[in-house]
């Protein structure tokens, strides 16, 4: 079973409850909540709930060990392998599209990239800037252009990078096949009328501040070049850190940026027809839509 929704609908108290309900373990489908040092900022299961509930991909690797979707699929089903061992049901859970779709249907299989062109990228998205680089793939690969993110740094640097390299567009090289898998996916999106979500949104990021948000990052800044901390939250604090902004302006920044991350997380899991979307409230009704398609 897979859990998705927009970030701050309660994914995780809802996987956990369920986990619980079942007596099965739990799959992290996030980007970000896989890497240590970060539990506060990426909104990580607690200790305490890592107790009640066996996860996986959870603070599992080092920030400066980066894991790709295409990784992420090779892994997750290792780990889905070993699990369905003593288990008839894994909860995964998460907000990021990439890592659901490489779980669910599997990633092209594209080229490993040159380390050194990863880093002259790196060093002009620094120098540049996001939308610097975005115009490069309009040149290079129109079509991809015009569907990209072209906010978000890490995927105009994938597709960049992949098209130089290669020397081909990215978008000819992505296939969009399906691989089948041999067990049974039942997806649950979870959401709420959108002012509510904002609010708690809102409330969430105070309370990450009241937790040691602005500490954590201190401790991230040196890693801050990283894809793994190009991430709403982290950002807006190292600008405060930088000067170009006050604490107050990088919280209200990442209260707005963090509304427009769950806005494009709604319209990514909205064009999925295999997802029955539920508030997280609803407990019985979800229990009783997984139990009638098991």
């Amino acid at each position: 079973m897979v859990i998705v929704g927009p970030t701050g609908s309660g994914k995780t108290d809802l996987s956990i409850r369920l986990a619980r309900h079942y007596g099965v373990p739990i799959l992290s489908t996030d980007s970000r909540q896989v890497y240590r040092g970060m539990p506060i900022g990426t909104a990580q299961p607690t200790l305490e709930e890592q107790r009640l509930v066996e996860h996986h991909f959870i603070a599992s690797r080092d920030v400066t060990d980066e894991l790709s979707s295409g990784q992420y699929e090779v892994e997750a089903l290792a780990c889905l392998e070993r699990l369905f061992r003593t288990h008839d049901m894994v909860i995964a859970v998460g907000g990021s599209g990439l890592y659901v779709k490489a779980l669910c249907e599997g990633m092209d299989d594209l080229p490993k990239v040159d380390p050194a062109l990863r880093e002259r990228l790196n060093e002009r998205l620094e120098r540049e800037g996001v939308d610097a680089l975005a115009e490069e793939l309009r040149k290079v690969d129109p079509a991809h252009y015009e569907v990209v993110d072209r906010k978000n740094p890490a995927r105009v640097l994938r597709a960049l990078e992949v098209s130089l390299q290669t020397g081909r567009p990215y978008s000819e090289q992505r296939t969009g096949k399906r691989r089948k898998r041999d067990f049974q996916i039942i997806k649950i999106g979870v959401t709420m009328p959108r002012e509510e979500l904002y609010d708690r949104i809102n409330r969430r990021v105070d309370l990450m501040m009241e937790a040691g948000l602005e500490e954590e990052a201190r401790t991230m800044y040196p890693h801050r070049e990283l894809n793994a901390l190009r991430t709403v939250g982290y950002r807006e604090m190292f600008d405060y850190f930088d000067g170009k902004c006050t604490l107050d302006e990088a919280v209200d920044l990442i209260k707005r940026n963090s509304r427009h991350y769950a806005k494009r997380q709604l319209t990514w899991f909205g064009r999925d027809e295999e997802i029955r979307w539920f508030s997280p409230k609803d407990e019985s009704a979800i229990i009783r839509h997984i139990d009638f398609c098991k």
